[in-house]
């Protein structure tokens, strides 16, 4: 059971740094799309005005969200695997 539990705590801790990790590198390539677009013109506004816009909108886009996949599949894996090896 300890050992189960060392499995559950570990693997969580590496599931929260590849979430804050793959968040981070999300949010600077939306950022950097971004700068991209208001350098290409065509956009009124004060540049930084526009990013801040943007990365906002990027907080409750679907993308965000599909990020939580990241503790959602590997869990679901691994209940799986332990419901089909102990009750076969």
């Amino acid at each position: 059971m300890i050992g189960f539990v060392k499995l559950a705590v570990f693997g969580l801790l590496g599931l929260s740094v590849l979430y804050v990790a793959l968040s981070i590198y999300l949010r600077s390539l939306e950022r950097e799309r971004l700068e991209k677009e208001w350098d290409a013109g065509g956009i009124a506004g004060a540049r930084d005005a526009h990013i801040d816009s943007g990365l906002a909108a990027h907080r409750h886009s679907l993308r965000k969200r599909l990020l939580w996949l990241v503790y959602i599949i590997p869990i679901a894996v691994v209940m799986a695997l332990v419901w089909i090896l102990n009750f076969e």
